[in-house]
């Protein structure tokens, strides 16, 4: 663990990290690679939205509470793939330099993510209904 500020402090507080989800999204949103997840109402994308961000808030050490379900049970049957993990890595560390986030935090910032990669991208051939269970 880091002595010092949390993550939280670090990359400035709830604002920055509700800022860098919501550009996340808008750039997923208009890559064309993500189009199958645009598929949704618009209460599903805010609440989807406000999941990660608070998430996110709690994972970094802030005042958040994380009511979501586990990473494997939200991401169960999407049939997320490595390209679309590595696509999203590379709009999330966009989305953390538009807003100015230093390189120690942005790295921590990633692995925040990268911790849940084996729960939520699905191995190719492998029914989802088996990739649940697992």
């Amino acid at each position: 663990m880091r002595d010092g500020p949390s993550l939280y402090l670090r990359l400035g507080g709830y604002d920055v990290i509700a800022a860098v989800i919501d550009d996340l999204f808008a750039r997923l949103r208009e890559d064309p690679q993500f189009a199958r997840f645009s598929v949704r109402s618009l209460d599903s994308h805010h609440r989807a939205r406000q999941l990660l961000v608070d998430q996110v808030c709690a994972l970094a050490g802030g005042p958040c509470i994380y009511i979501g379900r586990d990473m494997r049970t939200s991401h169960a049957g999407l049939g997320i793939t490595e390209d679309e993990w590595d696509a999203n890595l590379r709009h999330t560390a966009a989305a953390l330099q538009k807003h100015g986030i230093a390189e120690p935090e942005k790295r921590e910032f990633l692995a925040l993510f990268t911790q849940y990669k084996g729960e939520i991208v699905e191995t190719t051939g492998a029914p989802a209904h088996d990739i649940a269970a697992r």
